[in-house]
């Protein structure tokens, strides 16, 4: 399988993920999920030759959303279990 698939595809199954806690509404899960999933697929997009000269702002993108899915993540760990 081609790596740049293979982020597609994980990309694919967080979003699905979160598709599926917002189907049992827990919002914090969806929003974990989906956030995450959409940095690995603008992190894919990144490497796609057609979208070369967007490439800056795209990484712009992606590190907004991999620090945001952090920040997030660390909020779920403390708030979410008590």
């Amino acid at each position: 399988m081609n790596a740049r698939i293979r982020q597609y595809l994980f990309g694919t199954i967080f979003l699905g993920v979160g598709i599926f806690y917002i189907i049992k509404q827990d919002w914090l899960e969806a929003l974990l999920y989906s956030v995450a999933g959409l940095a690995f697929v603008f992190n894919t997009l990144t490497s796609e030759p057609t979208l070369a000269p967007y490439k800056k702002m795209m990484t712009i993108v992606t590190w907004v959303l991999i620090i945001s899915t952090g920040l997030i993540f660390l909020y779920v760990l403390q708030f979410k279990f008590l």
